[in-house]
């Protein structure tokens, strides 16, 4: 009988706490709820923008933990209100966080209808008064509402979607912006004047977009700024003077200007400074030395632009992550390699310095006679076989501001470092395997400039091809498809690949593709140049992922190799040179025999040119005729070598008589008729008989004579 009240006591006890907390749970939701018109407003907004979830929002939104979590950096979802309108009872969304969750709709007009987002502003007392508009890495399309000029934002971040169109000015009339991240989208047209409004703008990222005009003067009143990138744009030169204005900035990247050169903005005063990158301005004259008092400095990339003069000394004793590469240095204040992470190359460069403290002359010449003739290179990947041809491996694991020698057969160079993410790898792996040979399944890229050079190989014509696969991106109908790799191919300096896409160019990702060139090596260099102009996305599917990317090399020659079994050059030469002076010497006689037309009749050695013994030498007849009978000796030891029959022919040294094997049954009919003609002659013969009847030994330059030969003066 106790045992049952007790149970009930229990049961009661549990009955009136589960009343309790309901009653309680109640009471808080009626204490913070969404007015009904701002509820509409959100199921709208979400519902044009796809979001599964968009059913599910209701007047408890702001209590409701289904919307508020992290998965990963990259895939968020938060949610923040504010209910302090004294009585707790209202409240009002002050954050909309949606990352990486492929939203695949627009971005509504809508979104300016919440403006109770202004009065968030106005409460000053909150304790945290920020309100972020952040839609990161989603698939949204369409163009910048305008509407959003209604709200009093201080963030607006739509990095990574597909928005087009031009940044509306409207956007200039939210006072109170201090943070604009449009990076990764497909924006065009011109900088807004309206955005000179922008006093409170400490950030700024307008990477990889299609932004055009010329960079307009009004940055200057953006004193505030603290980062500033324009990476990739269209937009044109030169950095207007006014940028010194900006002394707050920590990081500063502006690359890739078209229009005319200009000089060196003065960022004297910008003592802040960590990274600065100016690569592909066309920037001239020589580094400013007020560069020096940027103490903070960690990072400095002025590569591909038109500096001259000298190196300065503090460059080259600098700890820091320098990249002066494709300039035109003339000459620096210390010709040593001793630094570690400066890197100085390009035309007219006297010395490379390096990771690896190695000193290279211009083009890397070879420093031994050049023997190679192909080349493969497994770029990023291991040894492998590939159609009967060894693809030597490329494992190199360094990072930013790299050169690497593979044994004076091959060497690649790579500059710059992942601003963002400076731990990002320079090698990649096809995380499923790609179709086609297997050095597709892997790649090195560079945040900008990637150049491979051919070593020691012999002078020709040969066929380059470049191996690509995109393994880094994704084709599915996510915010990863988003990302563009653009990137241009240089071989021997001219320009051969112009803002290549490979994933355009191939119909996907993970999908093998080839180039293929015909080159000329006049040198024994061969050298390959892909470089990042700024151009394509830059933090998609996260920072890090963009540049050249490339598979494999293959170099194979266009003319036929001497693999040391056939005839040398040089001695097929000398047999060419000495047909054709044989050739000569057989007509002279000829003609002089008078088979060619040079014997006439002697009631025509009609005729007037010529008169058959008066006015010419027998002597040098004769020294022709023991000279063709020597170069055509049917014993091709005892014919004399070439410089040899010069000699004879300038008269430098006497004739030497042919040597004739006794042979008399078969014996050549022409050696006959010159032994007749000696005979005739044979008082001309004698003045040189003393040379060729001496017992004797030739040098080099002469025939041979033995006891076998007859010596053929004129008398036997």
């Amino acid at each position: 009988m106790g045992f049952v009240f007790s149970a009930f006591k229990m049961v009661s006890v549990l009955f009136l706490g589960v009343l309790a907390l309901n009653c309680f749970t109640e009471f808080g939701s009626n204490a913070q709820l969404l007015p009904e018109s701002e509820v509409r407003t959100l199921q709208t907004l979400f519902s044009k923008m796809q979001h599964p979830n968009a059913g599910t929002i209701s007047r408890t939104l702001c209590s409701d933990s289904s919307w508020n979590y992290t998965i990963t950096k990259l895939v968020e979802s938060n949610i923040v209100c504010n209910c302090s309108d004294g009585n707790n009872t209202i409240c009002h969304v002050t954050q909309i966080l949606i990352k990486g969750h492929n939203l695949t709709g627009i971005l509504p007009p809508d979104l300016g209808n919440l403006t109770h987002l202004e009065l968030f502003y106005l409460l000053t007392y909150v304790i945290v008064p920020l309100l972020n508009n952040d839609l990161t890495r989603n698939y949204l399309n369409g163009s910048i509402p305008s509407t959003l000029s209604r709200l009093s934002l201080i963030s607006l971040s739509l990095l990574g979607n597909r928005l087009s169109g031009p940044i509306p000015g409207e956007i200039g009339d939210i006072s109170t912006l201090e943070g604009l991240v449009l990076e990764d989208n497909l924006l065009g047209g011109s900088l807004p004047s309206n955005l000179g409004n922008l006093g409170g703008l400490s950030r700024l990222w307008i990477d990889g977009s299609s932004l055009s005009g010329k960079i307009p003067d009004f940055i200057g009143n953006w004193t505030k700024l603290t980062r500033l990138d324009m990476q990739g744009t269209s937009m044109e030169g030169p950095i207007p003077s006014t940028i010194s204005e900006l002394k707050n900035l920590t990081d500063l990247r502006i690359t890739d200007l078209s229009g005319r050169s200009s000089a060196f903005p003065n960022l004297e005063g910008m003592k802040d400074m960590e990274e600065l990158d100016l690569s592909f301005n066309r920037l001239s004259g020589q580094i400013p030395q007020t560069l020096q008092g940027l103490a903070k400095l960690d990072y400095l990339f002025l590569t591909n632009n038109s500096l001259t003069g000298a190196v300065p000394g503090w460059v080259l004793d600098s700890d820091e992550s320098i990249d002066l590469s494709y300039n035109n240095f003339t000459s620096s204040s210390q010709t040593s390699c001793q630094q570690a992470k400066v890197k100085i190359t390009g035309a007219n460069t006297k010395n490379i310095i390096c990771r690896v403290s190695c000193c290279l002359r211009k083009d890397l010449p070879c420093p031994r006679k050049p023997t190679y003739h192909s080349l493969f290179i497994n770029c990023g990947g291991e040894h492998t076989e590939v159609d009967g041809n060894d693809y030597e491996e490329d494992l190199s694991t360094i990072g930013p501001s790299n050169f690497f020698n593979s044994a004076n057969k091959w060497a690649y160079s790579s500059t710059g470092v992942y601003l963002g993410n400076v731990g990002a790898h320079y090698t990649a792996r096809a995380s499923s395997a790609v179709s086609g040979p297997v050095f597709y399944n892997s790649a090195r890229l560079a945040p900008q400039s990637l150049k491979y050079y051919g070593l020691c190989l012999l002078k020709g014509n040969y066929n380059v091809t470049l191996h690509f696969a995109e393994i880094m991106y994704s084709d599915n109908k996510t915010f990863e498809n988003h990302g563009r790799r653009l990137f241009d191919v240089s071989i021997q300096g001219r320009l051969v690949l112009e803002d290549f896409n490979i994933m355009e160019e191939a119909g996907g990702v993970g999908k093998g593709i080839f180039k293929e060139f015909n080159v000329d090596v006049n040198g024994s260099t061969l050298e390959i140049h892909l470089y990042w102009r700024g151009k394509g996305t830059t933090a998609i599917p996260d920072r890090g992922v963009y540049g050249p990317l490339i598979s494999a090399i293959t170099v194979t020659p266009n003319f036929k190799v001497d693999t040391g079994y056939g005839l040398s050059a040089g001695v097929i030469a000398g047999i060419v040179i000495g047909s054709c002076v044989i050739l000569i010497l057989i007509l002279i006689i000829l003609r002089l025999m008078g088979y060619l037309g040079g014997k006439h009749n002697e009631n025509s050695g009609t005729a007037k040119s010529f008169d058959l013994g008066l006015k010419y030498s027998k002597e040098e007849a004769l020294r022709m005729l023991n000279l063709a009978l020597l170069c055509t000796n049917p014993s091709p030891t005892l014919r004399p070598s070439m410089s040899s029959v010069v000699s004879m022919i300038e008269g430098k040294v006497p004739v030497q008589a042919p040597l004739i094997k006794r042979k008399d049954s078969d014996q050549d009919a022409r050696f006959k008729a010159f032994e007749t003609l000696s005979h005739d002659s044979q008082t001309n013969v004698s003045t040189f008989s003393h040379y060729s009847q001496a017992p004797r030994s030739t040098s080099m330059d002469g025939p041979w004579a033995d006891s076998s030969m007859t010596i053929l003066d004129g008398s036997r």
